[in-house]
């Protein structure tokens, strides 16, 4: 048996942190698990993350975008997570096929039904087994992305750059991204997308309270994924 386990949530939630934390929580147990991340987690897969999420890039069609999504998603399900699901292992992700839905759906207003139908093509239909869901206030998330965005642009100020390498500039930071910078009535969309979407399929999605101490939530997530874990052999 395998085990499929994504992490959504508003924009500064945590989810890439504590998908971190889990994975080394898993790791350490022994068992045979890897983390990923949406857009991204192949070498095609991070080129289309770096066009699509660039800041630069503001004229981006909402179909164009939904597309290269689903592209960079494509790529990481037939590239990664499908074949390490069929060697029996544990694929935690960042960020999956609900985004989309989230985002492009109800964020952007895009058709739902075709976005569906644009998913199950990119993805064979790939379903996740759970989906652990970081909830935080969108004013609040954004605060925590601005600071982590101005904090790394104080430390790249203050390194000496490397003549050899291009600099990063603002539009490319990890931590304020062309979404990031949408407005404010946008994020909200999203997050009551996902709410929505919780309430109709409530077996599949586990919700937390991302407004709480990093070490109380890691205690919590990781007592959540204890009940997945009995189908899964260790390495030991």
């Amino acid at each position: 048996m395998s085990l499929f386990i994504t992490f959504e949530g508003p924009e500064g939630s945590g989810k890439s942190t504590q998908a971190r934390y889990l994975k080394d929580y898993l790791q350490q147990a022994g068992y045979p698990v890897i983390l990923t991340r949406e857009p991204g987690g192949t070498p095609i897969s991070d080129a289309v993350r770096r066009l699509v999420l660039d800041g630069q890039w503001t004229a981006m069609e909402p179909t164009t975008e939904t597309l290269l999504f689903a592209a960079a998603r494509a790529q990481l399900v037939g590239e990664v997570i499908l074949p390490y699901l069929k060697l029996g292992g544990i694929v935690l992700c960042d960020r999956y096929a609900d985004s989309t839905f989230a985002h492009q759906g109800y964020g952007l207003g895009r058709n739902l039904t075709e976005l569906r139908e644009i998913t199950r093509f990119a993805t064979g239909g790939l379903q996740p087994d759970v989906t652990f869901f970081l909830d935080l206030p969108v004013e609040q998330g954004l605060q925590r992305k601005r600071k982590q965005r101005d904090d790394f642009r104080e430390s790249s100020q203050l390194a000496l750059p490397l003549p050899h390498l291009p600099q990063p500039t603002p539009s490319q930071s990890e931590h304020w991204n062309r979404l990031d910078a949408r407005e404010i009535a946008y994020h909200e969309r999203v997050r009551n997308g996902y709410l929505e979407m919780i309430a109709a399929d409530q077996q599949r999605w586990q919700v937390f309270d991302a407004d709480i101490e990093r070490e109380t939530l890691t205690a919590q997530l990781l007592a959540a994924v204890q009940p997945y874990l009995s189908t899964i052999k260790t390495l030991s």
